[in-house]
């Protein structure tokens, strides 16, 4: 019983934090973005996933830069596999305190510059070049140093193949770890060694 107790008060207490030390100078997120993500049991029998990895470290309060890397597959039975990648730099802004909806949340502006292509098989056509991606998100903190997270963006491949442009919007989940880290010459407020 008292066992319980202890993990209810931590649980609590872990609760009570809100998201402004996670995203202070010197810390580090790392996690990643899922995005059409679909199995199908019947015909066709289509797969298909998306995963982002990510990781950033926050040069200011609130503004983090970084990178990610790509990987998309959408296949079906009797019909051509797409496949795309990409790797690249990523910026995030966080929205202030005073734009907070929930306790626990915030939101946050993400932008991304880097390489990628779609390539599509049985000669279904190929673009690889400059991938732009921007738009907004929402992160909800259930732990002081985990993030769950939405993120709706506008992505742009512009480049050369049998098509110069692919743009489409894509809504995606994810989730992140931030770990505290040093800022220069102080210790970051909400790390536990304080």
């Amino acid at each position: 019983m008292r066992k319980l107790s202890l993990l209810t008060v931590f649980a609590l207490l872990t609760l009570c934090y809100s998201a402004n030390a996670q995203i202070q100078k010197g810390n580090v997120f790392v996690g990643g973005n899922f995005a059409n993500l679909n199995l199908g049991l019947d015909d066709p029998k289509i797969f298909s996933v998306d995963i982002t990895p990510k990781a950033a470290w926050f040069i200011q309060d609130n503004i983090a830069v970084g990178g990610y890397l790509n990987f998309g597959l959408e296949t079906a039975k009797h019909a051509p596999t797409t496949t795309s990648y990409g790797v690249g730099a990523l910026g995030r802004y966080y929205a202030g305190k005073d734009v907070e909806v929930l306790r626990h949340g915030r939101f946050f502006a993400e932008a991304t510059a880097g390489f990628g292509g779609v390539n599509v098989s049985d000669n279904g056509g190929k673009t690889n070049g400059l991938n732009l991606s921007v738009g907004p998100g929402f992160a909800y903190f259930i732990t002081p140093n985990i993030g769950l997270e939405t993120l709706l963006k506008y992505n742009n491949l512009v480049g050369f193949g049998s098509a110069t442009s692919q743009s489409n919007f894509n809504l995606s989940f994810g989730l992140q770890i931030y770990l505290p880290g040093q800022s220069t010459g102080n210790k970051v407020k909400g790390d536990i060694r304080n």
